[in-house]
């Protein structure tokens, strides 16, 4: 049996920690990139008669779809609170009965 020491728990949470930054850091860097050089073009066309700007029509249906989901889930919570609940939180309390998965 392999036993973790201080040392490497400390590395591991750190590193645990750190990653999700450095990923989305890494994500920031490689739009920039796209953003300033753009990407490949596989077919060699040069023209730029298929291309709208990302702005505002991008940006746009995005807000849209984000708005619409948002609004289902505030809808669903606002009619239906119960539904995604779990079925133990309505049964009452009895504070002289000790529920079997707690042992003394």
């Amino acid at each position: 049996v392999v036993s973790e020491d201080n040392a490497t728990l400390t590395r591991f949470f750190a590193l645990h920690f750190l990653l999700p930054f450095i990923i989305g850091s890494m994500g920031l860097i490689h739009l920039l990139f796209m953003h300033q050089t753009g990407s490949s073009n596989p077919l060699g066309l040069t023209s730029n008669f298929d291309k709208i700007p990302f702005h505002p029509y991008f940006s746009i249906k995005d807000l849209m779809g984000v708005s619409i989901t948002l609004m289902l889930f505030i809808l669903l919570n606002l009619w239906e609170p119960r539904i995604l609940g779990d079925p133990e939180n309505w049964v009452p309390a009895n504070p002289l009965v000790t529920p079997v998965h707690i042992q003394p």
